[in-house]
C-alpha cells in the first residue's frame, strides 16, 4: 500500500482531541450517501415513467409506418410482403384512418376512426389488455340489425373509455358514425352516415386514444369510407425497438422515394424530447445536491490541514514532495467520497426495490394512466451516478490538499 494512503486512512480514525472533525467527516460522507440513493431513486422512477409511457403510446400507434405520397395503396398485400422481408421486422398490417362525427342519444363527439385487421393487427393484439367491457374477438363482425327499431349495423366498434363515457354508452350499446365523403370526378364532398354497435369499451391509460379513437375492422371500414381494396398505410411491427432506426432506412431504400416511411420516434418527438429535457432538470437539481455534499469536503478537509501541520512539516521535512502530501489529503477526501457513494448506491438500491415490491406510493390512475410509481433501475445508472459523485469528491479534495502542499516546514517549524 502507498504510504500516502496508508496516512489518509491513519487520518480518519477517531482521536479524542479530533473527535469534532471525525464528527463532521461522517455528516460529510452521510451527506454524499443521501444525494447520490435520491438521485438514483429519482432517475430509476423517471425511466420508469419514459418506459411506462413509451410503452402505452405504442400499445396503440404504429411502430413503423408505411404511406404513399400518391395517396392511397392499392397494392397493399405486395407492400406488406416485401417489407415482411427486411431483417427486423416481425409483421406488417394495414390500416384506413379517417374523421367523423360519433353520436349516441345522449351525447355527441369528433372522432378519429381507424379500419384495422381484426384478424392480425398487432394494435389489436396489443388493445386486448387494456380491454374494460366487451371483447375485441367480434371486431370486424356484421351483426344482426336491432330488431326493435329494424336498424341495420355497418359493423362492429371499440372505443376508448373517455370516449365512451362522453356518449354514455357501453359495450352491447349502439352508436351512429357520420364521416365526410368525397365521391365522383369533381371531388365533390358528401357525408355518410352509418349504425355501429359497441363491442369494447378500452382504457389505455393515453389521454389522446381513450378520448379520440374509434377502431373498426379494416373490410367494414373500407366499405363504409368507399375505399374498397385501398389502404391509407401498412403498420410494420418490429422485434427489437433498437433496431427502429435501421430497418426504417431499410424500407425507405427497398420502398423508394414514392413511399414515405416514419416511425415512432418521429411521431412522438415532442413528447420525449419534453421527457428528457424534464429528468435533466431533475438530475441537474440532484447533482447539485450531492455537489453540496461533497463540497463539505472543503470545510473538512481545510479543518484536518490545520490540525495536521505539523504532521504534515514532518513528513516535509523527511523527503515527501509536494506532490506526496498532495495526494495524501486527495486520497482521504476520495475515501469519504467512495464511502459515501457507496453507501448511497446501496440505499438508492434498496429504495427502488422497495418501490418495486410494495408500491406504498400511489399516484392518480386518471392523470398518469398508472396507480403507482415504475421503477426501471437501470445498472447504467448506478455507474453514472457513482462516477459523477466521486468526480465532484475529488474536485472538493483538490484545493485543500494543495494548501496543505504550500506549507513550508521551516514556516510550521518555527510557529
Amino acid at each position: 500500500m502507498r504510504y500516502e494512503l496508508t496516512i489518509a486512512l491513519r487520518y480518519l480514525r477517531a482521536r479524542r482531541k479530533d473527535a469534532f472533525i471525525s464528527i463532521t467527516t461522517i455528516f460529510t460522507a452521510v451527506g454524499v450517501m443521501l444525494g447520490v440513493a435520491a438521485l438514483v431513486m429519482v432517475l430509476a422512477v423517471m425511466g420508469g415513467f419514459e418506459a411506462s409511457l413509451r410503452q402505452r403510446i405504442l400499445s396503440l400507434t404504429p411502430q413503423v409506418e408505411i404511406q404513399s405520397y400518391n395517396g392511397a395503396i392499392t397494392d397493399y398485400p405486395a407492400i406488406e410482403a416485401r417489407a415482411n422481408l427486411v431483417p427486423g421486422v416481425a409483421g406488417s398490417d394495414p390500416f384506413i384512418i379517417g374523421q367523423g362525427m360519433a353520436s349516441s342519444e345522449h351525447g355527441i363527439s369528433g372522432v378519429i376512426v381507424r379500419g384495422v385487421e381484426p384478424s392480425s393487427a398487432s394494435v389489436i393484439s396489443r388493445l386486448r389488455g387494456y380491454v374494460q367491457q366487451g371483447s375485441l374477438a367480434t371486431l370486424g363482425e356484421n351483426p344482426a340489425p336491432v330488431s326493435s327499431a329494424n336498424q341495420v349495423m355497418d359493423g362492429t366498434v371499440g372505443l376508448g373509455s373517455t370516449l365512451a363515457q362522453k356518449l354514455k354508452v357501453k359495450a352491447g350499446d349502439t352508436i351512429s358514425l357520420v364521416v365526410p365523403i368525397v365521391a365522383g370526378k369533381s371531388a365533390q364532398l358528401t357525408t355518410k352516415a352509418g349504425h355501429f354497435r359497441v363491442t369494447a369499451v378500452f382504457e389505455s391509460g393515453v389521454a389522446f386514444v381513450d378520448r379520440n379513437l374509434v377502431f373498426i375492422g379494416l373490410l367494414n371500414a373500407q366499405k363504409f369510407f368507399g375505399r374498397e381494396g385501398r389502404v391509407d398505410g401498412i403498420e410494420v411491427r418490429l422485434a427489437d425497438l433498437e433496431r427502429t432506426d435501421a430497418v426504417t432506412m431499410e424500407l425507405r431504400t427497398l420502398l423508394g422515394k414514392s413511399y414515405r416511411v416514419a416511425n415512432w420516434k418521429e411521431f412522438d418527438q415532442a413528447a420525449a424530447a419534453g421527457f428528457e429535457l424534464l429528468k435533466r432538470v431533475y438530475a441537474l437539481v440532484l447533482l447539485m445536491l450531492i455537489g453540496v455534499a461533497a463540497f463539505n469536503l472543503v470545510a473538512t478537509l481545510i479543518m484536518v490541514v490545520m490540525e495536521k501541520r505539523k504532521d504534515v512539516a514532518v513528513l516535509r521535512a523527511m523527503g515527501a514532495t509536494v506532490a506526496d502530501v498532495r495526494r495524501v489529503f486527495v486520497f482521504k477526501g476520495l475515501i469519504v467520497g467512495g464511502v459515501g457513494t457507496g453507501a448511497g448506491l446501496v440505499l438508492g438500491a434498496l429504495g427502488c426495490w422497495l418501490l418495486a415490491h410494495y408500491h406504498f406510493i400511489h399516484i392518480e390512475k386518471k392523470i398518469y394512466g398508472i396507480s403507482t410509481l415504475p421503477v426501471e433501475a437501470r445498472p447504467l445508472i448506478f455507474v453514472m451516478v457513482a462516477l459523477a459523485s466521486i468526480t465532484l469528491c475529488w474536485i472538493a479534495a483538490l484545493y485543500p490538499a494543495r494548501q496543505a502542499a504550500r506549507q513550508m516546514p521551516v514556516e510550521v517549524f518555527r510557529s
